[in-house]
C-alpha cells in the first residue's frame, strides 16, 4: 500500500517536535492528527504564522497516533513525502526509535523531491489547497507523485 504523508513540526537543529500529520492512502483513505505533547511555545515565528492557524486545535497522544497510524496502513507499507527526510524522522519517533518500527514496515520513506529531480526537476503542479495543513500537503505529495508517474510512464 503506498502511503503519502506530511508532517508539520517544530526544529531547532537538536530535535525535531511533531506538531501534526497527515497520510493519504492509495485507497483513499486519509487521516490527519495534531499531537497533545508537542509544546508550541517553541514554535519559531515562521510556524506560529504559517502552521499553527491551520490547526483545528484537537490532540491526540502521540501513542494514540501510532496506533491509529499502524491499523489505517497496515503492514508492507511504501511511505512517500516531499522532502522526506524530517517527516520521515517525525513518522518514526511515533514508536520510538527506528528500531521499533511496525514490523513489516521499512526503515525509510521515500522522496518526491528525488523522483523529481530524477526526470529533471520538472515544475510540479500547483497545491490549490491551504499549505501548511498536513493533511493537505500530504493530498498535494500524492497529487505530485501522480503528475510525475505520467511524465515518466508518457502519459
Amino acid at each position: 500500500m503506498r502511503v503519502w504523508f506530511d508532517t508539520e513540526f517544530i526544529e531547532d537543529g537538536k530535535t525535531i517536535d511533531l506538531i501534526s500529520i497527515g497520510l493519504i492512502c492509495e485507497d483513499g483513505l486519509a487521516y490527519y492528527a495534531e499531537c497533545a505533547e508537542c509544546d508550541l511555545s517553541k514554535a519559531s515565528d515562521w510556524v506560529k504564522k504559517n502552521v499553527v492557524p491551520n490547526l483545528n486545535g484537537r490532540k491526540t497522544k502521540r501513542a494514540k497516533i501510532a496506533g491509529e497510524i499502524v491499523r489505517m496502513v497496515g503492514i508492507n507499507p511504501e511511505f512517500w513525502a516531499y522532502y522526506a527526510d524530517y517527516d520521515w524522522v517525525a513518522l518514526c519517533q511515533l514508536f520510538g526509535t527506528m528500531m521499533d518500527l511496525p514490523k513489516g514496515w521499512p526503515m525509510y520513506c521515500r522522496d518526491v523531491k528525488q523522483f523529481c529531480d530524477s526526470l529533471g526537476n520538472p515544475q510540479l503542479p500547483n497545491q490549490l489547497s491551504t499549505e501548511h495543513n498536513a493533511l493537505n500537503d500530504a493530498v498535494w505529495t500524492r497529487d505530485a507523485w501522480q503528475f510525475l508517474m505520467d511524465k515518466r510512464d508518457g502519459a
